[in-house]
């Protein structure tokens, strides 16, 4: 259970503490144990709130984020590189004297191009690292979200199972299985 700030405070949503309830379900114990631990409780009640939710969405939303990812995605495109050839070819064809001899600005070996195209590698990698941060925000809030639905399907699936009448115990130690030998076989590739 999250509580939702009010528009005029910017605090974040924190999980309320759970009381302690004797897990009596036989699903509820099986769950408990799944994280190696039988100690009453399912999960830990903090990983059922995504806290930073609507901060991220917030983030997402602002002016100069979108912008940086828009000029992100236009340094990425080939369209920028053509502007660039196209750029540098007229700069280094003008300054070598081949269209207007005598209106050469930058005589080789073209410092002011240099300099310019330095201040707009500077620019551009702080737009990608601006859209790089964005962008690794997203990917957590996802992960948050998949790991609540993980939660929420874990715990339907094994009450649906007992409901059916299923041996929770037997399921549960063939999951452990299945995953160990994941692991050994995923080790042995490693090697």
């Amino acid at each position: 259970m999250t509580t939702e700030p009010s528009d005029s405070t910017p605090a974040e949503p924190t999980a309320a503490p759970m009381p302690f309830q004797p897990l009596d379900c036989p699903a509820c114990r099986v769950i408990d144990r799944a994280d190696g631990v039988e100690d009453g409780h399912v999960w830990n009640p903090s990983h059922f709130a995504s806290a930073s939710r609507r901060s991220l969405f917030r983030l997402i939303g602002r002016i100069q984020d979108s912008t940086a990812d828009k000029v992100t995605d236009f340094a990425g495109s080939m369209r920028f590189v053509w502007i660039h050839v196209i750029w540098f070819g007229v700069w280094i064809a003008v300054n070598v004297g081949l269209f207007f001899v005598g209106h050469e600005f930058d005589k080789f070996p073209f410092g002011l191009l240099t300099m310019i195209v330095s201040l707009e590698a500077i620019f551009l990698s702080t737009f990608v690292m601006i859209s790089q941060n964005r962008q690794a925000q997203r990917t957590d809030l996802r992960s948050q979200l998949d790991f609540e639905n993980n939660i929420r399907a874990e715990v339907w699936s094994v009450h649906i199972g007992q409901a059916l009448g299923l041996d929770i115990d037997h399921v549960e130690a063939v999951v452990r299985e299945a995953i160990a030998g994941a692991e050994r076989a995923t080790q042995h590739l490693t090697r």
